[in-house]
């Protein structure tokens, strides 16, 4: 498959990018090879082939969920201008 030259404008006049006439042919000839491996990967027969998430057949290593840090709320929250039952107030933006 390939893509025409306007093509290649239209979607950069969408996409709000600036291509340079000099760069255009290789924008167009860079967009038909990525339009054609996607042709190519569409053709593939993938009837059978079960979607994973990740190639390697294995489970991720976890660590243990603890606290390691000490909890710094009331030392933190002295210093701000405003604070009540442990929350930052601050002034409202939205109506």
């Amino acid at each position: 498959m390939s893509i025409s030259a306007e093509e290649v404008k239209k979607v950069a006049h969408l996409a709000r990018m600036a291509v340079p006439e000099e760069q255009l042919e290789g924008y167009v000839r860079n967009l038909s090879n990525i339009l054609d491996l996607v042709d190519q990967l569409s053709a593939v027969d993938t009837t059978g082939v079960e979607p994973m998430a990740h190639p390697l057949d294995m489970t991720q290593r976890l660590r243990e969920d603890v606290v390691t840090e000490t909890n710094h709320r009331e030392k933190y929250q002295a210093v701000a201008p405003e604070v009540e039952n442990g929350l930052y107030l601050v002034p409202k933006v939205i109506e």
